[in-house]
């Protein structure tokens, strides 16, 4: 099983958008201990949203349609919902 997954900063109120193999509320862990450069600095975050999937070319598909143009406006929509 595959992951694409939100995050929210508790410290800005950004958002990040990644995809695992993993669960995505382990990913969440690591990214609070500093797993990447980017969630070093803007962390600490809590999970929003995730979706599964079955393979990790849908997985990675999916996040990189939130990461570009329309994607941006349904992460906004959803992260504005929950």
């Amino acid at each position: 099983m595959f992951f694409v997954y939100i995050l929210k900063s508790k410290k800005n109120g950004k958002s990040y958008v990644g995809s695992t193999g993993k669960l995505p509320e382990r990913r969440l862990i690591e990214h609070n201990l500093g797993s990447n450069i980017w969630t070093r600095r803007n962390g600490p975050f809590e999970l929003k949203y995730y979706e599964s999937f079955l393979c990790r070319e849908d997985a990675l598909n999916r996040e990189k349609f939130f990461k570009m143009g329309v994607g941006k406006k349904i992460k906004k929509i959803i992260l504005d919902n929950l």
